[in-house]
């Protein structure tokens, strides 16, 4: 079967950075009015206290210390502390959305490196955790901005989006359905974030990630990486969630429902999902005749500190060495699907020919994607 490579990736950031103290002194602005205003019901032990947060209590929780934001004045208002997305609306309902904006911003910069044009492009997928618009497809207005061919669509896997977005192009080029194809994971999720949740607001942050796939021999990039093997899981779980769907168009009363937002139980992901990915990462190796060992980097999905340490000692068997599983989470929070490919975009040029490392996504679903892959 012909080789597929990545030939080119591409970051977006966005323009507004939101530190935790910045977040915080939000939050607890809004936590002691809220606690004022409900002092009664708080000393009848009708309702319980908002506790205060702090910069100290975010990092320990989850490495977190800044994250990107695609508007950062609303959420640190503590009188909203939500984004105010007017600020970004054109004005007509049909204008581009802020998320194909991420996703073509992203997809310049994989393009570039791929020495690619638009034009270039057969197969165009936007993979992403949530969706600011669903119809039209979000993927069909980026391929006409860039002047692809062929044809695109959406798609979704949670936390995994960019890897089985991924896969599923490495399947079409393959199969010869495509010649050269754009995954794009825009992780637009501060809209979804309830920034009054003490355990939650400090999460997610907003970014976009783009990678080019194409068959080996046929690209020009002076950065490409073979994609030996794949391996994909799904098992479905409710513990990470965020019900918010058609549905509240006509249930209305529930719009403020906290299940329509971002949850998730924590310790019941860490619990169940770590030594699924531990397992799914070397069942994959013990397939390909491989140990850990032969590779020197790992891009994993940047969830969450204290989850991501646990799962790299496991697989090493020690602590990991400096740059062997980089990390991107301190400064942009959990970019959701983004994550394992923005640490892969940062840090893969200092690897030598003939080096390989592994992609792994994980997260909400159940689901885990896994890639192997080898600069040439």
């Amino acid at each position: 079967m012909q080789n597929v490579v990545i030939s080119g990736t591409g970051v977006y950031t966005p323009p507004n950075s939101l530190s935790n103290d910045e977040l915080v002194e939000a939050y607890n602005t809004h936590a002691e009015a809220w606690n004022a205003e409900h002092a009664a019901e708080i000393s009848a032990g009708t309702l319980t206290a908002k506790e205060m947060s702090s910069s100290a209590f975010i990092e320990k929780a989850s490495g977190i210390k800044n994250r990107y934001l695609m508007e950062a004045k609303g959420v640190a208002d503590p009188d909203r502390l939500y984004p105010n997305l007017s600020d970004l609306a054109e004005g007509d309902f049909f204008d581009t959305p802020v998320q194909v904006k991420m996703a073509l911003a992203a997809a310049e910069e994989a393009l570039s490196e791929a020495k690619l044009s638009g034009s270039d492009i057969d197969m165009v997928i936007i993979s992403a955790s949530v969706w600011e618009r669903f119809i039209p497809s979000m993927a069909t207005e980026l391929q006409q901005i860039l002047g692809a061919k062929g044809f695109a669509f959406d798609m979704a896997m949670g936390c995994s989006s960019a890897t089985f977005g991924m896969s599923t192009a490495c399947d079409a080029v393959q199969s010869g359905m495509a010649n050269k194809a754009l995954v794009v994971t825009a992780e637009y999720l501060s809209p979804l974030l309830a920034f009054e949740d003490r355990d939650g607001h400090f999460i997610f942050g907003d970014a976009a990630v783009a990678t080019v796939i194409e068959r080996e021999g046929e690209t020009s990039s002076d950065c490409v990486f073979r994609v030996n093997t794949r391996k994909l899981f799904t098992e479905y779980s409710t513990n990470i969630r965020a019900g918010f769907g058609s549905r509240v168009l006509i249930e209305r009363d529930r719009i403020n429902d906290p299940n329509q937002r971002f949850t998730q139980s924590g310790r019941a992901v860490f619990k169940e999902l770590l030594p699924k990915v531990i397992d799914h990462v070397q069942s994959h190796l013990d397939d390909i005749g491989m140990a850990l060992s032969d590779f020197q980097r790992m891009w994993l999905h940047q969830a969450n500190i204290n989850m991501n340490m646990f799962a790299i000692k496991k697989l090493l068997g020690r602590e990991p060495k400096n740059g062997e599983a980089p990390i991107i989470l301190d400064e942009y929070a959990n970019t959701g699907g983004a994550g394992c490919m923005i640490a892969f975009n940062n840090h893969k040029h200092d690897l030598q020919s003939g080096d390989h490392g592994i992609i792994c996504s994980f997260g909400a679903s159940y689901s885990i994607g896994c890639f192997t892959v080898e600069r040439l």
